[in-house]
C-alpha cells in the first residue's frame, strides 16, 4: 500500500494488539470519490476495532480492489481482504493479499 510511512504509530499500535487475521475496513468508493479520483483510504479491522487510516490503494490498483469488493459483495461475503503488516527497511508497511479472497 502507498502512503504506510504518514502512519507508522497506528501500524505499531496495532501490532502491539497483537490482532491476528487483519483485514481491510474500507469499503467501494462512491459516485463522488470516483468522480474526483479520490485515493481509497484504508482502515484495518482487527476484530475488536476498526483502526485509523494505514495508508492508500496504489494509483493504478484502484480498479483491482473495486472489482475486488464486487466479487466478494456478489458471493455475499464481507467486503474485506486480508493484510499482512510487513517490516522492510525499519518501517511497517501494509500487503493487501488479493489473492487470499478468491
Amino acid at each position: 500500500m502507498a502512503g504506510c510511512n504518514l502512519f507508522q504509530a497506528e501500524l505499531t499500535g496495532i501490532l502491539a494488539l497483537g490482532a491476528d487475521n487483519l483485514e481491510t475496513a474500507t469499503s467501494r468508493r462512491t459516485l463522488d470519490q470516483e468522480r474526483i479520483d479520490a485515493p481509497i483510504e484504508v482502515r484495518l479491522f482487527t476484530g475488536t476495532r476498526v483502526s485509523g487510516p494505514v495508508g492508500w490503494v496504489p494509483r493504478g490498483l484502484e480498479s483491482v480492489i473495486d472489482e475486488t469488493f464486487a466479487r466478494l459483495d456478489v458471493r455475499g461475503k464481507k467486503q474485506r481482504i486480508p493484510v499482512a503488516i510487513v517490516k522492510k527497511g525499519g518501517r511497517y508497511r501494509v500487503d493487501l493479499l488479493v489473492g487470499l479472497t478468491r
